[in-house]
């Protein structure tokens, strides 16, 4: 079993150094369809909302693997690949600034408008109300996360490290949300 495992670990970093931007939005794209299945079984749903999870895996395919490879590359060559701490740092302060509004943004939107099919005037309110404490419980968390990335990972791994911890994160924001919905009906 460890030689069948070792072999996909071997291939898998193979198609990551051949094509780099379409193993991380396929990556991306699992890791949120399989965050999903475990929130939804987690929250309670009985019956798996397969067009839910189909969704929220284009998401991490179409948007958030490719937005990180790009992103990260971006980073790099604006402070040319240096891990010295205060370069660290600046790094981390401009993806907190910029990459994680408009990435938490983009969630709400996409989550309103087209997993639930909420009107617009109703995502709108939502946004509103719930986005200044998301965004602060947003900036409690990823920076630590955005350090350790930028300090000890490789270039090539820092979307898939990123997708790993947010595969967590989105489980955390769903229990969240369902706890917070529980008590509202208590």
């Amino acid at each position: 079993m460890g030689s069948i495992a070792k072999k996909g670990l071997q291939n898998y970093l193979t198609q990551l150094q051949k094509h780099p931007l379409r193993t991380k939005a396929i990556t991306a794209g699992v890791l949120s369809a399989v965050s999903d299945i475990v929130s939804q079984k987690l929250t309670g749903i009985q019956k798996l909302q397969v067009r839910r999870l189909l969704l929220k895996g284009l998401l991490g395919a179409a948007y958030l693997g490719p937005f990180g490879h790009f992103l990260h590359i971006i980073l790099d060559k604006i402070f040319k690949g240096n891990k010295d701490t205060k370069t660290v740092a600046k790094k981390v302060v401009v993806e907190q600034l910029t990459a994680s509004p408009w990435n938490n943004l983009v969630f709400m939107l996409y989550y309103g408008l087209v997993i639930e099919g909420t009107p617009w005037t109703n995502v709108k309110a939502k946004i509103k109300k719930d986005y200044p404490s998301l965004q602060v419980t947003s900036w409690t968390f990823w920076p630590v996360v955005g350090w350790i990335n930028h300090q000890y990972v490789p270039l090539q791994f820092r979307v898939i490290f990123h997708m790993l911890v947010g595969f967590g994160w989105g489980i955390f924001l769903n229990l969240q949300a369902r706890t917070m919905a529980l008590t509202k009906k208590g």
